[in-house]
């Protein structure tokens, strides 16, 4: 499918001169990824608007809080995340449209995208890396499935939740709703 700057301001929130200058790298990436199905793009656009705040930050904010604490071992979260040693919540904090995280996370990533991320992490903060990586997880974790399906809580859960069957909301849903509304809209999708 052949994005817009149009449907991407739409899909992710973005203001038009934002969204050109994203549109070749988000285009790159659902080639590559073969993201092409309009539900699928949709769902895409909406994750990425939200996971980037409209695609402004390829990098987490870092306050650190508490949940970002917990980002650092020992705690179960620095263990789901790969992070071994001291630092590495920060070090290896969300980077990229939908945020990678973790060492475990940077290590995959690296290993696919052939970059050298675990000794230069802000690799992902460069456009065509953050699209790449954004388009990387949704194939790792198969989020295809759920978004040619129209299945967006499942897409939004899998994304925030690390769970597409958890029962519980994700985080910004109502914008991921929203946005998901339009992109749709802009890609011809009632």
């Amino acid at each position: 499918m052949n994005l817009t700057s149009t449907i991407i301001a739409a899909g992710c929130g973005a203001t038009q001169l934002r969204a050109a200058q994203w549109l070749q790298p988000i285009q790159a990436a659902c080639d590559k990824y073969r993201i092409v199905e309009p539900l699928d793009v949709a769902a895409f656009l909406a994750t990425t608007g939200v996971e980037s705040a409209r695609l402004v930050y390829t990098r987490e904010i870092w306050g650190p809080t508490l949940a970002q604490q917990a980002y650092e071992p020992p705690s179960t979260k620095a263990s789901e995340l790969g992070n071994t040693q001291p630092g590495d919540g920060r070090l290896f904090c969300g980077r990229g449209l939908i945020q990678i995280t973790g060492r475990r996370n940077y290590t995959l990533a690296a290993v696919s995208l052939d970059l050298d991320l675990l000794n230069h992490p802000e690799l992902l903060e460069q456009a065509g890396n953050a699209a790449m990586s954004a388009g990387w997880y949704w194939f790792n974790r198969k989020l295809s499935a759920l978004g040619v399906d129209g299945n967006f809580l499942g897409v939004s859960r899998a994304v925030n939740l690390g769970n597409a069957t958890s029962k519980a909301m994700p985080n910004g849903y109502t914008e991921r709703l929203a946005l998901y509304g339009a992109a749709k809209k802009a890609l011809g999708i009632s």
